[in-house]
């Protein structure tokens, strides 16, 4: 049984692709890891929501640009482009305010 689906330390390096199986391999391995990176970032969404004791701090400008500088500067430091890491990020913090607001909801009854 040929196996088809691979783990992140399996996949060949992009570099080493030959075919559109390699590069899907590759691709469908690195989604899988990245959902289970987003799924523990929202554990951490879940825990700042617990500690807020007020909705309106869910929401934080200062914050949000800190974190897509430092983003922005790590996608530089590993030659991501800038282009794709910063609006990526930016609809992630948008789509993680939205469910920290629907946590805090939950766990203080708003």
């Amino acid at each position: 049984m040929i196996k088809t689906t691979l783990t992140v330390d399996e996949r060949l390096p992009a570099a080493d692709c030959q075919t559109m199986t390699d590069v899907r391999q590759g691709v469908d391995a690195l989604d899988r890891a990245l959902v289970a990176l987003l799924a523990e970032r929202q554990g951490y969404m879940d825990a700042a929501a617990r500690i807020k004791t007020e909705r309106s701090k869910v929401f934080d400008r200062a914050r949000i640009e800190d974190v897509v500088d430092k983003v922005k500067a790590a996608a530089r430091d590993a030659g991501l482009s800038e282009a794709i890491a910063e609006p990526v990020w930016r609809v992630l913090i948008d789509r993680c305010i939205a469910y920290e607001h629907a946590s805090w909801d939950r766990t203080k009854g708003a």
